[in-house]
C-alpha cells in the first residue's frame, strides 16, 4: 500500500541510507528496531526516540557537517517531544517512499518529514493534527510588475509560467484553462527560479515553502514570493497540510503529542521555530484543517 510514494508523487496529487543524530553520536544500524509496547512511555523513560528524515529540505534534512539532522518537521518535532519529557532524537535517513514502511517495520517511532495527509497514507499509519499547510505561490520579478497572484492573471495576461515538472501546479495550470503554450516544465527549483529571474518566465508556480525556501538559499536574485492561496480546481479547494507520522494504535502518543503541537500553534512559538526554513504566517493551519478531513479527501 506504501510504495511508489515519492516526494514528486506527493506533490502531483493527481487532480542516502544512514544514521543521523541530533543530539550525540549516531547510535542507528540499518536493521535496528524499536521495542512494541506503549511507545511514548518507552521513550520518556529512555530520554530519546527514533524518527525518521528524508534527508530532504526543509522538512528533515542533514546540516552542513552532514550528521547534525535539522528542518522545519525536525525542530518543530523536537519541541514537542520535549515538552513530553524526550529531550534527545536520533534520526533515520531514508527514501521518501520508505518512510512508512519504515515506520511499520519500527525501525523508528515516528517520522518528522512534513509528509502531506491523504487518504491513502492515511489508510497505513496515523498523522497527527496538521502541523501545517502548504498553499500555492508564485515566485516573480521584484516588485511583481505583472501583478501575477492566480492562475487567472496568467492566463489572462498571456504570461509565460514556470513549473515544476510532474508537480501539481503544473495540473493546476492546465485546469484553470493556461495553454500549453505558456507553460514552461523544468526539473529543479533553481531552474525554475532562474527562468524568472533571467525573464524567460514571468512568473513561477509552486508551494510557497518551497518558493521561500529557494529564494532564501539565492538571495542576490530579483525575485519575490506571492502571498499563497488554494487554488479552485474543478470546484474543489486545493487544500494540502503536512504533519507528523505515528504507527496505528500508538494514541497515546498521538494525543499528547497533538497536546503540545497546539500548544506552539496557539502561543505563536511554532512561527518562531519554522520562519528560518520558509515557513510563515500563510502556513498556520486554520481551524477547519483537520486531520480527519484530509483523510477522508
Amino acid at each position: 500500500m506504501t510504495g511508489g510514494w515519492t516526494r514528486r508523487d506527493f506533490l502531483r496529487r493527481s487532480a542516502a541510507a544512514g544514521a543521523v543524530a541530533l543530539a550525540g553520536p549516531a547510535v542507528l544500524a540499518a536493521c535496528s528496531s524499536t521495542s512494541s509496547g506503549d511507545t511514548l512511555e518507552t521513550a520518556k523513560k529512555a530520554g530519546t526516540i527514533k524518527v525518521g528524515i528524508a534527508n530532504e529540505a526543509p522538512y528533515g534534512f542533514t546540516g552542513p557537517d552532514g550528521k547534525t539532522a535539522t528542518g522545519e518537521s525536525v525542530e518543530v518535532g523536537r519541541a514537542v517531544l520535549k515538552a513530553l519529557g524526550i529531550n534527545a532524537v536520533d534520526a533515520q535517513v531514508v527514501d521518501f517512499n520508505g518512510l512508512i514502511p519504515g515506520l511499520n517495520a519500527r525501525q523508528f517511532d515516528m517520522v518528522t518529514a512534513g509528509m502531506f495527509i491523504n487518504k491513502a497514507r492515511c489508510g497505513a499509519a496515523t498523522f497527527s493534527d496538521p502541523d501545517y499547510t502548504a498553499p500555492t505561490a508564485f515566485l516573480v520579478p521584484k516588485g511583481n510588475p505583472k501583478s501575477v497572484l492566480t492562475f487567472d492573471d496568467v492566463k489572462s495576461k498571456t504570461l509565460k509560467l514556470a513549473v515544476l515538472s510532474g508537480a501539481v501546479e503544473q495540473g493546476y495550470a492546465q485546469k484553470s484553462g493556461i495553454p500549453d503554450g505558456q507553460i514552461q516544465a523544468f526539473d529543479t527549483q533553481n531552474s525554475l527560479l532562474q527562468a524568472v529571474a533571467t525573464g524567460r518566465a514571468d512568473a513561477g508556480a509552486l508551494t510557497n515553502i518551497s518558493l521561500n525556501d529557494v529564494v532564501s538559499k539565492n538571495p542576490s536574485a530579483a525575485v519575490e514570493v506571492t502571498k499563497g492561496f488554494f487554488p479552485v480546481i474543478d470546484g474543489q479547494e486545493t487544500l494540502s497540510a503536512g504533519a507528523f507520522v505515528f504507527r496505528k494504535g500508538d494514541d497515546a502518543f498521538v494525543n499528547a503529542f497533538n497536546a503540545e503541537l497546539k500548544k506552539l500553534h496557539d502561543s505563536g512559538e511554532w512561527l518562531k521555530i519554522a520562519a528560518p526554513f520558509g515557513f510563515n504566517q500563510d502556513n498556520v493551519p486554520k481551524s477547519d484543517v483537520t486531520t480527519q478531513r484530509l483523510c477522508s479527501a
